[in-house]
């Protein structure tokens, strides 16, 4: 009896240190690859020959190095236990098949993503409409694209919604065309206002000279006819343009002493019938 509880204490202690050393080995194997991953990211970045190229396909390469290596590294840590990496590769292979299957939008992301790298639509820093939210390019990665929205939101967009929906590039013109509106009564003199703030707009910080603002008549509402107030500016002061505009039309059209705009309604009253005498009677004419 005590030969066989020996033996199972040997048997236990032999599979423990077994055990044991695996579960040391596959800790050191992770954190010396860890190390090693971050070394070589920590190269990458520094690299010269990284720097030279555009950032958002820098940014993109890095992502892609470190999903590969990281996943190396988790074959390296499941052969320590034993684990053949033939028969990994093959679950693996399986794996993705049934995840592929399953997360098909993940690859469409990913497919996405190459090709917003190879037809750059845009790069990093641009201003755009993308997946329908409206930003500042942070970063393109692997599956998803980071914007920063006009309130400095941080947005996270899957790159399959961004590829397969309109993309406008706020950025790749040289300038873009702030749209603004002045509304006048009926009875103000449109020439004047039109003259005055054709001379005052090109004074207006950031807006270029060439094209020239616009400034003519748009619409008519009940309370007179609307200006279309339009000057032009590069894309990184829009903001601001479109803020001092509107302070200009404020202040230009007050000098002028233009009347309020104010909506004008006719109401015209038709005249009822006078009444009939009582028992007046209708006679019919010969």
């Amino acid at each position: 009896m005590d030969e066989r509880v020996q033996r199972y204490m040997d048997m236990g202690v032999a599979l423990g240190v077994s055990v044991g050393t695996k579960i040391v080995g596959a800790i050191l194997v992770w954190v010396i690859g860890r190390m090693i991953i971050r070394g070589v990211l920590s190269v990458m970045q520094r690299s010269s020959a990284l720097k030279k190229l555009d950032a958002t396909l820098a940014h993109y390469l890095e992502s892609a190095v470190s999903v590969l290596l990281n996943i190396l590294l988790i074959i390296a840590v499941l052969s320590v236990f034993g684990v053949e990496t033939t028969t990994f590769a093959s679950l693996l292979a399986a794996v993705g098949i049934a995840i592929g299957m399953a997360w098909s939008g993940l690859l469409s992301n990913l497919a996405a993503g190459v090709f917003m790298i190879l037809l750059r639509p845009f790069k990093t820093g641009d201003v755009v409409t993308a997946g329908g939210v409206t930003g500042a390019v942070h970063s393109i990665g692997l599956f998803a694209t980071a914007l920063d929205t006009g309130d400095n939101v941080r947005t996270i967009v899957g790159n399959a919604k961004i590829f397969s929906d309109t993309i406008q590039n706020f950025s790749a013109n040289p300038f873009r065309r702030v749209d603004c509106t002045a509304q006048l009564a009926h009875g103000a003199d449109h020439e004047v206002a039109i003259a005055r703030l054709k001379a005052r707009l090109p004074l207006i910080p950031n807006v270029v000279s060439e094209p020239a603002p616009v400034v003519e008549i748009l619409e008519f509402n009940l309370s007179g006819p609307v200006l279309a107030v339009r000057p032009f500016c590069h894309s990184g002061s829009y903001g601001d343009v479109f803020f001092a505009t509107n302070k200009v039309i404020r202040e230009e059209l007050g000098k002028l002493g233009l009347p309020v705009p104010s909506q004008h309604v006719q109401i015209n009253q038709l005249a009822a019938a006078p009444p009939r005498a009582a028992g007046a009677e209708a006679h019919p004419t010969a």
